[in-house]
This record gives C-alpha cells, structure tokens and sequence, in this order.
C-alpha cells in the first residue's frame, strides 16, 4: 500500500489546506450577510457544475490517464484559491467570486475525486479496501480537527490572504508527491459503442441489477436528506452562538476526533463482513446523534453528539464504497462510480437550494410570529432566533433513522446480503 499512502499524505495535506480556506470565508460570508440563505449558495454553486460534470467523468476517467486527471483537479483547485486571494488583496472580493470559485471547484474536483477513488482498486488489495477508504475518510476528519483551530489562531495573524498561501503551498506537496509515484492504469478499451451508450452506460448497468439499484435508490434518500441538514448545520450554529467563530470552531473539531476515531477504529477492525449492515446501522447511529445535537443549543450537548455523529460516518462511507467496490470490475468503475455519483449530486444540490430559502423565509418567520406551530414548538425547542433552523435540522435527523429502518426492508438489499453478496 506504499503508493497508496504517499498519494493519501498527498490529499490529507491539501485538504487540510483547503479547509483552513473553507472555514475563514465562511466566517467572512457569515459576517457580511447573516444569511443561510448565503451560506447554502455557496455548497448548491459546489454541486451545481458536478452534475454535468459528472455525466462525462466517467467515459474520462476509464480512458485517461487518472494521474494526469488527480493532478489537474488540484492545479485548479490552487489557481483558483491564487484568484480569491489576488481578488482579496485588491479589496474586489464579492460573496459571488465565492460562488464561481466554489463552482469550479465542484466540477474539475469531481473528475478529481473520480480519479483517486476508482484508482483504489489497483493500487490496494481486496481484502483492505475496507481499511484504505477509512484512511480516506480520516482525511476529511483529521482536515476538520486542525482546520478550525489552525484558520482561528492564524486569521488574527496573517489575515485570509495568509490563509489563502498556506493552501496553495499545500497543493503543492500534493502535486509533487503525485509526480514521484506511479499509479496503475486499467486495461484501455478499443470498442466502437455510440457515445451516448457508453456515457449511459453506468446507469443502464446499475439498473439491471437489482441489488445495485436498491443500494442506490436508498444512499441518494440518505445523502438527500443528510444535506439538507447539513445546508442548515453552520447557520444554526452561528445564530445560536451570536456568530461565534470559537463555538463553530470547536463543534467542527469535535466532529473532526469522531471521524478520525472512527476511522481509526475501523481501519483496525477492518469492518463488518457483511457490508450492508456496516452501511445501515451507519445510517440510523448518524441519524440518533444529530437528533440529539438537534435539540441542544449549547456546546455541552453539541460537542458530545457531534462526536458521536462523526463516529458512523467512516463506517457507513467506507462500506458504501466496498460494496461498489467489490461489485464492480475495475475497467468499468468509471462509468458506474460516475453514475452513482450523478444521482446522490442531483439529489444533494436540490437539497442544499431548498433548505436555505425554506428556513430563512418560511420557518424561521412562522416561528418567531404569533401562530400555532410556533405554539406547538416553542415548548420543546425554544423561542430564540434560529429555532426554525434547528427545527428542520432535528426533522432531518429523524429522517435518517427512518431511512436506516427503511433499507432493512428493502428486498432486494435484504436477498443481496441474505445470499452473501453484501
């Protein structure tokens, strides 16, 4: 797993610095709008451009070199991290550049993201794939640990602009340790299939297999679900702690040591021989501690749950991925993986457009007049401002132990792990 790791040093690294950067404009859109609306843009303009994206990765990653393909996603990453910084230095910064730059972001970091995640399987033997894709997630958690207290310690200090050079330095170590290692490539595929059969070809295969189909149809109402929430996560932190960066700052770390427990924890055990429970009981553990953190309104409660929350994801996204994994022979993983992952987008950026708007306009309104819900709910969840987020939140949270419940249901998931093959 040597290549492996050195490419994975490589991502941890400029994740971390991508975080850093993610954190301090985050705290500088929150200071300049005081909107969710404003803050879920920023991850809908994210997802927006995968969609299409995502449509022709596939073909791309199964016929370019995915080497060539990792490395251009983290050069445009960087120059486009160069941009806001040059844009912030000339004082033209607007909350729209955030929205471009998150947009092309989205789309060249998907072919990216496409790329290492289908080069997996040829560089890491079967039996540990369980294990590489928890030092994957270890990644996004370790990031979300040193991220909030590295970007609050050094804002004060060198300002976003300082940030901004610590996240392009770190795109580089993970461009040159991409140079220094040689990934191997699947065998290339000389046919002579339509463009739209081959582009469809994905789809066309995981709808044929009912299994796959059923695996599908509930992660996508799992990530739905999951991100409408999660639009709505960082407002109602915010205007729940008077715009406390520190507050905000602490929760993201303690989501950061569950993941990375988690991680740990799993990369030790190597995970549930029987992917689709690691996969459900993932879903209805992550689901039981947002709810908690959904009633609190302090870091007493929120610390704890969000920890405990953090703590499935390794499990549920790792088992996720063998399933795939395992399913899938590498010289179509491409086109499948895209297709798969076109779906849950879809589904996720329609989550994040609605969620902000919803609870900025609706909810949070109705709550703070003189009606009925506001009656009903005031009792159990309070009255201050951002009690029509918390709200949704909590309703999000419920959904996903519903879902967890729902997926043992299913037929064909239940004959696919009665039989063995999940």
């Amino acid at each position: 797993m040597r290549t492996f790791t050195l490419i994975w040093f490589g991502q941890l690294v400029s994740t971390l610095g991508s975080y850093m950067t993610e954190f301090a404009l985050l705290i500088w859109t929150w200071e300049l709008t005081h909107s969710a609306t404003a803050l879920a843009l920023v991850g809908f303009f994210a997802q927006l451009p995968r969609i299409p994206m995502t449509f022709f990765s596939g073909f791309l990653v199964d016929r370019i070199n995915r080497k060539h393909l990792m490395m251009l996603g983290d050069a445009i990453a960087a120059l486009s991290s160069l941009a806001i910084a040059l844009l912030y230095l000339t004082e033209h910064l607007q909350i729209w550049h955030l929205y471009l730059s998150a947009a092309i972001n989205g789309g060249f970091g998907q072919i990216q993201r496409l790329a290492y995640s289908t080069s997996i399987t040829l560089m890491v033997p079967p039996q540990h794939y369980t294990r590489a894709n928890s030092m994957d997630s270890a990644v996004h958690y370790g990031s979300s640990i040193l991220a909030p207290a590295l970007a609050g310690t050094l804002y004060p200090i060198v300002d976003l602009s300082g940030i901004l050079l610590v996240d392009l330095i770190t795109f580089g170590v993970a461009i040159a340790l991409l140079l220094t290692t040689t990934i191997p490539q699947p065998q290339p595929q000389n046919d002579s299939t339509p463009i739209l059969q081959t582009l469809t070809f994905g789809f066309r295969y995981i709808w044929q297999n009912p299994s796959l189909k059923a695996l599908l149809l509930i992660t996508a109402l799992f990530w739905f679900v999951h991100d409408f929430g999660s639009a709505l996560y960082d407002p109602m932190i915010l205007v729940r702690s008077q715009g406390s960066a520190k507050v905000l700052g602490s929760v993201a770390s303690a989501a950061g040591i569950g993941g990375v427990t988690g991680a740990v924890l799993l990369s030790a055990w190597g995970g549930p021989k029987r992917r689709i429970h690691g996969l459900l009981v993932g879903f209805i553990g992550a689901g039981l501690s947002k709810t908690i953190f959904g009633l609190g309104s302090s870091l007493a409660i929120w610390i704890p749950a969000q920890f405990c929350s953090s703590l499935h994801f390794p499990l549920l996204g790792s088992s996720e991925t063998a399933l795939w994994m395992e399913t899938i022979s590498p010289e179509i993983q491409g086109r499948v993986f895209s297709a798969n992952a076109l779906i849950v987008q879809v589904v996720s950026a329609i989550a994040t457009l609605i969620a902000g708007p919803l609870a900025d306009q609706i909810v949070e309104p109705l709550l703070q007049s003189n009606t009925s819900l506001s009656h009903w709910f005031t009792p159990i969840m309070g009255s201050e401002p951002g009690t029509g987020l918390a709200i949704l939140y909590l309703l999000s949270s419920i959904g996903l132990i519903g879902i967890g419940l729902i997926g043992y249901t299913l037929k064909p998931l239940r004959r696919g792990y009665e039989s063995g093959v999940m």
